[in-house]
């Protein structure tokens, strides 16, 4: 039996392998999550042959309430509240794996257990306690239960990196000392602390890295888990998740020109505010180009090329599908439309394209952007749909910009830029976007989803 059980684990962690693979490209993103699906199921399927089970008394009344919960989730939850689902997803699986290295720690004599046992036991419950606050707090920051402006006070990065620091102390103390459960239990309450204080002065702007790394997190204590109860799947598919977690957090950094510690300490983000005054001595709010439905329409009548532009205000109003409405009747008028993706865009990794993905937008239309951004030059209209620091020219021009240096997008090139915005309120960064004064751009204020609609009724008219 136990044969055949390592076979199952070893198809499973072929399987999570070729999830990935599949997962980096958008068209075989859905048989990836499939593959991946079949793993898990062999896997769990396996665990339940193992002979260490005694009764099911337990374990199917706790299936059952796990799965109703999961497809409630997944039917309920929409597309466009994903962030927090997947903010939500990681803290039960941090808080999973905590209670099973309590549940280890208690059931077991502690001087019997071997050095690398007690170590992932130690691992496995501070960094799964932390993934399960962070996750909360993340996810809270994301509903809007918890402001998403950086949350600070004086000497609070010291203290979390002295509290992180000393944690990793207390935990090869009780490498050495396993039978001191007093280390074991305060070095578990830390990390439900740090996992609070270490996320909420992060704005968030930054949520999507935050994520990443938290689901980083969550993978690493699945694989301790994995060493302390000697389960091979689980030391496997952690591993992949910790690392794949951590390496699309480093490239999210990245893709903002940010190093990885001004993300975590850098308390960037407002979390949205008014637009700012001009520095000149009247302190008059800068002026800007409103259109109206019927100036944006004729805009767009007469464009014979098209680049929409999704961000997270498109999230919010849950306008993708209005956004493919309209692209939709711009094809059938001879227009070419294509959608620019920014790899920070909305609140989680890829967000853009899984809502558009839901709204059956063609894989071939979508472009990251080192592949568009050269074309805008040659553009006639950008359609920005509640987008606002990924469009900013400030990134290239303005040196005290926080976010000088970060790659956005050449909209400005364009011969005519729309911008959909709900006010003129600045974005998560809390910068104000230079992009929406320029002569050659027109700001129609409003919800972005009635916006298209209307447009796309005012269009249908002119035909």
């Amino acid at each position: 039996m136990n044969s055949l059980i390592n076979a199952s684990y070893l198809v499973a962690s072929v399987c999570f392998i070729l999830t990935l693979q599949f997962l980096s490209s958008p068209k075989h993103a859905r048989q990836g999550l499939l593959i991946g699906a079949f793993g898990m199921t062999v896997a769990v399927v396996a665990t339940l042959f193992k002979p260490e089970i005694v009764t099911y008394k337990w374990i199917i009344p706790s299936f059952l309430v796990g799965s109703l919960i999961g497809t409630a989730m997944s039917a309920w939850i929409p597309m466009t509240k994903m962030p927090e689902r997947i903010a939500l997803s990681h803290s039960f699986g941090g808080l999973a794996a905590s209670l099973v290295g309590i549940s280890e720690y208690i059931r077991h004599d502690p001087m019997e257990m071997s050095r690398v046992t007690v170590a992932a036991l130690g691992f496995e419950t501070f960094f799964g306690f932390l993934t399960f606050t962070g996750s909360m707090m993340a996810f809270g920051k994301l509903q809007g239960f918890i402001t998403g402006a950086p949350i600070t006070f004086k000497g609070l990065n010291a203290i979390n990196i002295a509290a992180f620091l000393g944690s990793i102390v207390a935990l090869v103390i009780f490498v050495i000392h396993p039978e001191m459960k007093e280390i074991f239990y305060t070095v578990s309450a830390t990390g439900l602390i740090i996992g609070v204080t270490a996320v909420i002065p992060i704005g968030g702007a930054d949520m999507p890295v935050v994520i990443s790394l938290l689901n980083s997190y969550a993978g690493l204590a699945s694989s301790a888990t994995g060493f302390a109860i000697g389960n091979n799947v689980l030391i496997i598919a952690g591993a992949l998740d910790g690392t794949s977690g951590f390496i699309l957090s480093m490239m999210m950094s990245k893709a903002m020109n940010r190093s990885f510690a001004n993300v975590l300490f850098g308390a960037f983000g407002t979390g949205g505010g008014s637009a700012p005054a001009t520095a000149g001595t009247d302190a008059r709010a800068p002026q800007y180009n409103q259109g109206t439905i019927e100036d944006a329409v004729s805009t767009l009548e007469a464009a014979q090329s098209v680049i929409i532009v999704p961000g997270y205000g498109m999230a919010v109003s849950q306008a993708q599908h209005a956004v493919r409405d309209l692209g939709a009747a711009l094809e059938k008028r001879g227009a070419t439309v294509r959608y620019a993706i920014h790899p920070v865009a909305g609140r989680m990794p890829g967000h853009m394209n899984v809502l558009l993905a839901e709204a059956d937008v063609s894989y071939e239309q979508l472009f990251d952007i080192e592949d568009i951004n050269d074309d805008f030059a040659q553009n006639d209209v950008v359609l920005v749909v509640g987008a606002n620091d990924v469009v900013n020219p400030a990134a290239k021009t303005n040196k005290q910009s926080p976010i000088y240096g970060m790659p956005v997008f050449n909209v400005e090139q364009s011969r005519t830029v729309i911008v959909l915005k709900r006010s003129m309120n600045t974005g998560f960064s809390g910068l104000d976007n230079e992009l929406f004064y320029q002569p050659n751009t027109m700001v129609v204020l409003g919800d972005a989803k009635k916006t298209i609609q209307a447009f796309k009724a005012e269009l249908e008219t002119r035909e």
